[in-house]
């Protein structure tokens, strides 16, 4: 069962500004990365569900930040089915992130009353997205639509809230531009959690860049 209820993990997004992605196969490292970004301010992480046995670790790093995180809202992304919803859910994923618009995962995770925010790319999409009862939709890939397709939704739909996720680097650049275009938070993958720092192992350099990160995004909200 999710620790924390749709609207305290909306809140957490809303408040850090900034959603990490990751995954990783080994445990341990994946728990270092989880703490690193804590310890920056990140209040919430999407763990991609891209490797084989992937919900092992998930499974591992939950129970980690519950025990030693007590603020950290773990969430799942890159679900393709409700079947997958409903296994993460199980274990206590706190939000669950699809690629596309997945109406059987939207009736699973508003059954259990969790976050779920599903990859859009049209304004048809996101208003039957919303019509499911979706809080937060994530714009996807976020590179190829960019600042201006936000500005141009929230036009006609300013309650609708939007993550943009792909296409935004840890910079007041890049951020700057999508936080003015009317963005509720953006999820970061590769360009705020990189393979260097992973590779080498440098945590205290990802939590400088998390907290950046997050400084960058509260100045802009």
């Amino acid at each position: 069962m999710a620790k924390f209820t749709r609207i305290e993990v909306l809140m957490k997004m809303k408040d850090t500004g900034i959603v990490p992605l990751f995954y990783h196969s080994d445990i341990e490292l994946s728990k270092k990365v989880l703490k690193a970004c804590y310890d920056g301010g990140a209040r919430v992480l999407e763990f991609t569900n891209r490797g084989d046995m992937a919900h092992e670790v998930f499974a591992a790093l939950i129970r980690f930040a519950n025990q030693e995180l007590p603020e950290m809202a773990l969430g799942v992304g890159s679900v393709t089915d409700q079947g997958t919803a409903s296994l993460y859910m199980q274990m206590g994923a706190n939000f669950v992130v699809t690629p596309v618009l997945r109406e059987d995962v939207a009736l699973v995770c508003n059954r259990r009353k969790v976050l779920w925010s599903p990859g859009c790319g049209s304004l048809t999409e996101i208003t039957r997205a919303e019509e499911l009862g979706c809080e937060l939709v994530k714009l996807f890939p976020g590179g190829t639509y960019g600042p201006g397709f936000v500005k141009a939704i929230l036009g006609p739909q300013p309650w609708t809230s939007i993550m943009p996720t792909g296409g935004v680097a840890p910079t007041e650049e890049s951020m700057s531009e999508w936080f003015k275009a009317g963005v509720f938070c953006v999820g970061m993958g590769s360009q705020l959690i990189s393979k260097k720092v992973v590779q080498d192992e440098n945590y205290s350099q990802l939590t400088e860049d998390v907290k950046s990160a997050v400084a960058i995004a509260r100045k802009y909200q």
